[in-house]
């Protein structure tokens, strides 16, 4: 069964105004457009087409007896739109999730408030691949070695001595978790004016990309502790068609671009900077992992002629890929999820069931349909249990 499915773009102030417009070929509303959700996510469940007027929160558990379905999604799929950048976050383990959730129901904490860490007790591993000519993001905390030479082009105002200070040791994670404790739990905002004017000032032909960053997010959120977390962090550019794998416990941020992004289920983000909502410090460190790591990058693996999976080592998701081009196929390992993003396609399944999907347009397909197939000039993701 192949049944279409549609959303509408959440407006979140640091969305695009074009980038989703532009993809699916209509005139731009005029207001900010981030994210438009495919899934059952309660929070921006999808419209399901099948006449039965349905949001697919509420179409699955209905189904789920007569059809090939779950009552409930392991994933969550999205298009991203970020013409801002994102709140620098980090989402924590399964575990963590259990019982930091329990642990604020225990204590009477509305699952609504600001302070709320965890809104459910999952975990929120994710997926984002390029779709724009570039992506840039912020994902993991960069080589200490490195790290330190981009702090000694800042000069010696105190708070850059002091974030010096903090960045001595042996144990790089050590150093880092003090520094990043110090810049969102400590330092004034003096200190991190401070340290920011001197990186706005600093040159460098190996640092060029962030310090400019750090001009940015100046201009955007001034004062703010995370415009000089963002300076310990990988700055990333993907190409079209590249990916980056966030586990839990990784620091991240999206800066600019336009994406597609599969994630567990889930909606627990705490926040490190970047943002006016709560930061809840101590929490935020206990979650992080502080080892300096290279960029997160994911390879997508071969499935056939013109199909591919980004598949990382979790159990609720994977990503097919299907180019443009030609016929191709794809094993489905479960309930999918197809959406266009190029060109005009046509998916079948295993039944004859057919659609078409332009730009943005998704299309439910149940597991019986296995493998999916596509016909024409698109493109198309799909989004399913992991294998």
């Amino acid at each position: 069964m192949l049944i279409a499915l549609s959303n509408t773009p959440r407006d979140y102030a640091w969305g695009s105004p074009t980038l989703l417009a532009d993809l699916e070929g209509r005139e731009p509303t005029g207001a900010p457009e981030a994210e438009v959700w495919f899934g059952d996510h309660p929070g921006s469940p999808a419209e399901v087409h099948d006449g039965s007027g349905r949001t697919l929160d509420a179409w699955l558990p209905a189904a789920a007896a007569e059809h090939d379905v779950p009552a409930k999604l392991p994933y969550l799929l999205k298009l991203l739109a970020a013409g801002a950048p994102l709140s620098i976050q980090v989402h924590p383990s399964k575990q963590q999730a259990v019982e930091g959730f329990a642990r604020e129901e225990a204590a009477g904490v509305a699952r609504d408030a600001a302070e709320r860490n965890y809104k459910d007790d999952n975990h929120k591993p994710e997926v984002i691949v390029a779709l724009s000519d570039t992506f840039t993001a912020l994902a993991g905390l960069r080589d200490l070695a490195r790290t330190r030479a981009l702090v000694d082009l800042l000069g010696d105002a105190p708070a850059v001595a002091a974030l010096r200070a903090h960045l001595r040791g042996d144990d790089s994670a050590d150093a880092l978790r003090s520094a990043i404790g110090w810049l969102l739990g400590e330092a004034d905002p003096a200190a991190i004016e401070q340290i920011v004017d001197a990186a706005a000032s600093a040159e460098s032909e190996e640092y060029a990309a962030e310090l400019a960053l750090t001009r940015s997010l100046h201009s955007a959120y001034p004062a703010d502790p995370g415009i000089v977390v963002a300076l310990l962090m990988n700055l990333v550019e993907l190409r079209r068609g590249e990916a980056i794998f966030v586990p839990a416990g990784v620091l991240h941020a999206y800066v600019a671009g336009l994406g597609v992004e599969i994630m567990a289920a889930s909606d627990n983000v705490l926040r490190g900077g970047l943002t006016p909502k709560h930061i809840d410090v101590d929490e935020l460190l206990s979650l992080v992992d502080f080892r300096p790591a290279e960029p997160p990058f994911l390879r997508a693996t071969p499935s056939g002629a013109d199909a591919e999976v980004f598949a990382p080592d979790v159990e609720d998701f994977s990503l097919g890929h299907l180019a443009a081009g030609g016929a191709t196929e794809l094993p489905l390992t479960g309930v999918a999820i197809a959406l266009g993003v190029a060109g005009r396609t046509t998916v079948s399944g295993a039944s004859g069931s057919r659609l078409v999907l332009e730009p943005g347009q998704a299309a439910l397909v149940t597991a019986d349909e296995s493998p999916l197939a596509t016909d024409g000039g698109g493109e198309v993701f799909v989004a399913m249990p992991g294998d």
